[in-house]
């Protein structure tokens, strides 16, 4: 199907419709992606207030068959939010339709817009007291309405489960300009076809999410916070395991780090200060959240007890302190932007099943050290499976001098995750960066069924063209 580009005209016309929300003189930050491999080309950026201007926008693209990228905070990492090819597209961006529209505490939901702030949604349940689990580094910038489209993951998986499990209802607008208003508060509605669901983890392909109901938590009452040494993956897997016979859902995060990450942390930034003196080579970040008089520092003391005894854990810090907590945390929270600092040949965004990950990462390193000199940065949710496996360049070596071998470094990762029933996505989506090994190692019945729904909700392919799915 043919595409057009946003010409000076079509752009004329959207002045005509929105007068102070039509740019033709585009910042470079909407046309980038955080990891700097892709840049992103526009006609016009719009910057709609009001869902009935979202609509009309793409009412008015659809008619002149005009590709849409709809942009929320930029943050995403696999080129989902920027089109570098291809006639020049509208971008809506989200960022003027951010408020929260009301917040129902005896309900557990709180109705946000998609340009609300990830942490302003977070604090703005806190102001009920109540608790919106969605964590992810990001989460300054991040929208919702991208965490929704790319249905977002975080440290907080385990306990509450992806973005997709935390929103109840959508208001959405389709690629013919109609408005969905599906902002339900319901936690039961089984009346036909789950379109919410459909849309959450889209990525903009088959709309623009504009706001969503979304489910809240109580607070827990009391938190504990510990960082405990494990002698392999093995051990952290059992670690984990035996944690949640012991304290069952109270364990909110269960968080992989490898001694590499530490590593990265000394070189990248020094100022960081790390729990043990020299870096293990295999650690686990654990996070409780206990009801009203119940001790945690007493709760995670008898699990390092009996971890030590059962041989799965060799050390421990367990935090005395709000202060020591967060720092903890910052250590975990940082490893990205080490990540970032270093520049990686390739970076995996994984999931495994639980019980195949020690010998995953057994056989990755091996796949990755019959390719060359490389270090790995092995990390992630351990909980919930969704490992961060990052290859990056030798000592005294920069990504460009990898250039020729980032794509067999990817495909050696990505075969060995098919091959042990792994998800080459977990929790970053498809985008644009990873169409091709949707393609590869898709199910060719889910992608014609995927096809048929694209085509029947978006006939003219204008929404998100060339993301998550060849058609």
């Amino acid at each position: 199907m043919t595409l057009n580009p946003a010409t000076p005209d079509f752009a004329n016309q959207l002045s005509a419709i929105l007068p102070d929300g039509v740019l033709r003189d585009i910042e470079p930050r909407y046309l980038e992606e955080p990891r700097g491999r892709f840049n992103g080309q526009a006609g016009v950026l719009a910057l709609p207030q009001t869902v009935d201007e979202v609509a009309t926008l793409v009412r008015s693209a659809n008619a002149a068959r005009v590709p849409v990228v709809p942009y929320g905070g930029g943050t995403g990492l696999v080129c989902g939010q920027v089109m570098p090819d291809g006639p020049a597209p509208l971008l809506i961006s989200l960022e003027r339709i951010a408020a929260i529209r009301g917040v129902y505490p005896q309900e557990n939901v709180l109705v946000a817009e998609a340009g609300a702030i990830l942490a302003d949604v977070q604090t703005a349940a806190q102001g009920a007291n109540r608790l919106f689990p969605l964590s992810l580094a990001s989460e300054g910038s991040a929208q919702i309405g991208g965490n929704l489209s790319t249905n977002a993951g975080g440290v907080n998986v385990l306990r509450y489960g992806n973005t997709r499990e935390l929103c109840l209802g959508l208001e959405a607008v389709l690629p013919n300009g109609e408005i969905w208003h599906g902002l339900s508060r319901l936690r039961k509605d089984n009346t036909g076809y789950d379109l919410r669901g459909l849309l959450i983890g889209a990525e903009g392909t088959l709309g623009v999410i504009t706001a969503a109901a979304l489910k809240l938590s109580p607070v827990p009452a009391v938190r504990g916070t510990a960082m405990f040494v494990v002698p392999s993956a093995q051990a952290a897997l059992d670690l984990l395991s035996f944690a949640r016979d012991q304290l069952g859902e109270a364990v909110s995060a269960f968080e992989l780090i490898h001694r590499q990450g530490l590593e990265f942390l000394a070189e990248t930034l020094p100022q960081l200060r790390q729990p043990f003196e020299r870096a293990p080579e295999w650690c686990v970040l654990i996070e409780l959240g206990l009801s009203r008089g119940q001790d945690p520092e007493q709760a995670l003391a008898d699990l390092f007890e009996a971890a030590v005894g059962d041989g799965c854990a060799l050390d421990g810090v367990i935090a005395q302190s709000e202060t020591q907590r967060n720092e903890l945390w910052t250590v975990r929270e940082q490893i990205p932007e080490a990540n970032r600092l270093i520049g990686s040949v390739s970076s995996h965004d994984i999931s495994i099943p639980l019980s195949a990950i020690p010998e995953f990462i057994a056989r990755g390193g091996e796949a990755i050290a019959a390719l060359g000199a490389f270090r790995i940065n092995c990390f992630g949710h351990l909980g919930d499976g969704n490992l961060h496996y990052n290859v990056f360049p030798a000592s005294g070596k920069s990504r460009e001098d990898y250039d020729a071998q980032r794509s067999e470094v990817k495909r050696a990762v990505h075969d060995l995750v098919h091959q042990m029933g792994g998800s080459i996505s977990a929790e970053h989506g498809v985008g644009r960066l990873k169409v091709e090994d949707v393609e590869r190692y898709g199910d060719p019945v889910r992608l014609a069924a995927m096809r048929a729904i694209k085509q029947a909700l978006d006939p003219n392919g204008i929404m998100n063209p060339g993301a998550v799915l060849k058609v």
